[in-house]
């Protein structure tokens, strides 16, 4: 039996578009063992986990919209280059607290592979240019505490 990668991928995309939000239906595109890997933040996210991915990214920005440039289909791998867009109404949970809504527009560059399984996607690797999406936040990074961490302790 063949399956339309693409056209499951693309179904994929559109549950967890804001104004959309088919939870349901984004999960149940992954096989049972299906992960989400998140590459930049090196998390991974498996069964009702996946519900977690797309409400998060609802919550940070409600009308998040992926816009497909360019989709590549190799058999059971898709890759697509994309950019996430969306209105920053937050808020976004960090390391250091919280950091509140801005009301900014951001357009992400975005890399995502497939790798699906007879039918179902059972790994999801997300590449998100993270260094455009703060700068876009307005979340600069703090290049001093970073050089006062790495001087060379008691010389």
């Amino acid at each position: 039996m063949t399956h339309d990668n693409e056209a499951i991928v693309r179904n994929a995309y559109r549950a967890a578009e804001g104004d959309v939000l088919d939870v349901a239906g984004f999960v149940g595109s992954f096989a049972q063992d299906g992960a989400f890997n998140d590459i930049v933040g090196q998390e991974s996210y498996r069964g009702e986990q996946l519900a977690d991915v797309v409400l998060r990214m609802a919550q940070l920005l409600p009308d998040v919209h992926r816009e497909l440039h360019r989709v590549t289909v190799l058999g059971d791998t898709v890759a697509v280059e994309l950019s996430i867009q969306g209105t920053f109404l937050g808020p976004l949970e960090t390391p250091a607290g919280v950091v509140q809504p801005t009301r900014a527009k951001i357009d992400v560059p975005t890399a995502d592979f497939w790798y699906l399984r007879d039918g179902k996607i059972e790994v999801f690797d997300c590449h998100l240019a993270f260094t455009s999406l703060f700068a876009e936040l307005g979340i600069l990074p703090d290049y001093a505490a970073a050089v006062a961490a790495s001087a060379p302790k008691g010389s």
